[in-house]
């Protein structure tokens, strides 16, 4: 089926409630189909204009969300005024929900042993019924051929419906696009979400979130290491934005095929 969005810079984004998102992921991880959802900010948006490899896997994803207040907000100009923003964190909580009532099973891959432990910990607390069929760290460097077939037979031995990755961007969406048809599930790229729901990171306080100044909170938390990241890649955005909305240039088209 043809997806309803836009484009945004060179990256295109799915138009979506929350009820569809969660509802798309529900149904396909029901039948374990093997599918890829990329949640893309500003930074993701960028770094489409800058990486021709990671331009093409969120644009070949099954759905790419609106993450990032900017994203959403400039949804609502491109002609869908209702848009809300759909981020990583808040949607791994919203399916788990579903997948604890549904019996759903999930796998998370990423992060640390330490980090995935404590999120299963605390993801057990929360939702007890909760069908966690796996988790595994990957080292910090390429996996051999060898050991990538061993993970996608984990995987998929696991009986997962869902898999979330929290490897970073651009890192997971490549990923995900390279395990497409491989791993019997559908696999969920959430950035940092692992690291927020084991409590690693403390995560921005809602109202902050409600307004769009989440990103704000997280340089006050880690200003040498963002500082550069957020001043070069906000003020690409927005240079890019002003000349898509100047020109009328839409790169990859109103809506994907």
């Amino acid at each position: 089926m043809p997806r309803n969005g836009h484009a945004i810079l060179e990256a295109f984004i799915d138009a979506l409630t929350w009820d569809e998102a969660i509802g798309r992921i529900t149904q396909w991880g029901a039948a374990r189909e093997s599918r890829y959802v990329c949640i893309c900010n500003v930074h993701s948006v960028v770094t489409t204009t800058q990486d021709v490899e990671f331009k093409v896997a969120v644009n070949n994803a099954d759905m790419a969300t609106a993450d990032g207040a900017p994203i959403a907000w400039t949804l609502r100009r491109l002609g869908f005024p209702s848009q809300e923003r759909i981020n990583g964190p808040d949607l791994m909580m919203k399916y788990l929900e579903q997948a604890e009532r549904l019996g759903q099973s999930v796998f998370f891959y990423g992060s640390t042993d330490t980090t995935l432990a404590q999120l299963r910990t605390a993801l057990s607390a929360r939702f007890p019924r909760l069908r966690i069929g796996g988790t595994y760290s990957p080292p910090f460097r390429p996996l051999t051929k060898q050991e990538d077939e061993e993970v996608v037979e984990l995987i998929n031995a696991s009986g997962a419906n869902v898999v979330f990755v929290g490897l970073g961007c651009p890192k997971q969406e490549i990923w995900m696009a390279e395990h497409r048809g491989r791993i019997n599930a559908v696999m969920v790229g959430v950035g940092a979400a692992f690291d927020y729901h084991s409590g690693v990171l403390k995560r921005a306080p809602l109202w902050w979130q409600q307004h769009g100044l989440e990103w704000l909170y997280r340089l006050a938390l880690e200003p040498r290491r963002l500082f550069k990241r957020y001043l070069v890649t906000n003020t690409l955005f927005v240079i890019g934005l002003l000349r898509q909305f100047a020109t009328g240039k839409v790169t990859y088209g109103d809506a994907a095929p």
